[in-house]
């Protein structure tokens, strides 16, 4: 399976966003899902980048990809070794509210589970692990 670790400072996001989107134009991705799917990923690497590593200095990340041919479903899997956070946790924003009276943050997440047909998360052997999937 096609792998990146990088280091996770987002100026490292065009490389993440190149492998992505090397695999998935191999796989015949429409554009309509491949924004998705970068749109997704540039929201969870950022948020590793800011805040996985914040108290240690910085860290790696890893962007793993499969491709399942038989569903048409590509996935990402995002792997850190920073402070465990799941950010599935949250409730998602209230959007029927008007921006000013909104609390901050969460929006990004709550875009990638609207936009992904699944999103998972779990803390396993002292990292954090986020997969999407989307069928394409």
């Amino acid at each position: 399976m096609p792998e990146l670790t990088i280091e996770a400072k987002v100026e490292n996001l065009d490389r993440v966003l190149a492998f992505a989107d090397g695999n998935l134009e191999a796989a015949d991705c429409p554009m309509k899902a491949q924004m998705q799917l970068d749109v997704a990923l540039e929201e969870l690497f950022v948020n590793i980048a800011h805040y996985a590593y914040r108290h240690v200095g910085g860290g790696d990340a890893t962007v793993r990809y499969t491709f399942d041919e038989a569903t048409r479903t590509a996935a990402f899997t995002l792997i850190d070794s920073g402070m465990p956070y799941d950010p599935l946790a949250r409730a998602d924003p209230d959007i029927t509210l008007p921006a000013e009276q909104r609390d901050i943050g969460g929006l990004g997440i709550y875009m990638v589970k609207k936009s992904m047909d699944s999103v998972a998360y779990e803390y396993r052997d002292g990292r954090n692990v986020l997969r999407i999937e989307k069928r394409i």
